[in-house]
């Protein structure tokens, strides 16, 4: 099964089109995301969406947002006016996340819980103090090979 999961940041506004023969709303854009070594340039991928999923894209995401796409990676060929076919990816989402925003990454408390040592209850504060493990003795070593 091809399943793609990328974080990106939009570097082309959304264009919102429609398919020739049956009218099916089709939105694309172009994303960029880091390359592997730190020395390479950034990669830049064409993401499609149809559908609702499209107009979605048109009224909510726009050029400078990050995001996460989820779909499926598809390889497109095209003939060139030199005589060669380009091999070009292509996204097609199924899926797409804001990030920083109410997506369910986001949806985490703010603030940190904290367990009462006393009572065993939590309590709601900002502040979270994390409490040493206790120490514990040693087991015995019940094993007659030294290895």
């Amino acid at each position: 099964m091809n399943s793609f999961i990328l974080m990106a940041q939009i570097i082309k506004e959304p264009e919102l089109r429609y398919t020739q023969d049956t009218q099916v709303p089709l939105s694309q854009m172009l994303v960029q995301f880091p390359a592997l070594k730190a020395e390479d340039t950034p990669a830049t991928l064409r993401v499609i969406g149809f559908g609702g999923l499209a107009t979605e894209i048109q009224e909510n995401f726009h050029e400078g947002d990050q995001v996460i796409l989820q779909g499926e990676l598809n390889i497109n060929s095209i003939d060139r006016p030199e005589g060669f076919k380009e091999k070009r990816p292509e996204l097609k989402i199924s899926k797409i996340y804001k990030v920083g925003e109410a997506t369910g990454f986001a949806d985490l408390p703010r603030s940190n819980p904290a367990v009462s040592p006393v009572s065993g209850t939590t309590t709601n504060t900002n502040s979270y103090t994390p409490t040493a493990p206790k120490a514990s003795t040693p087991e015995p070593d019940l094993d007659d090979i030294p290895f």
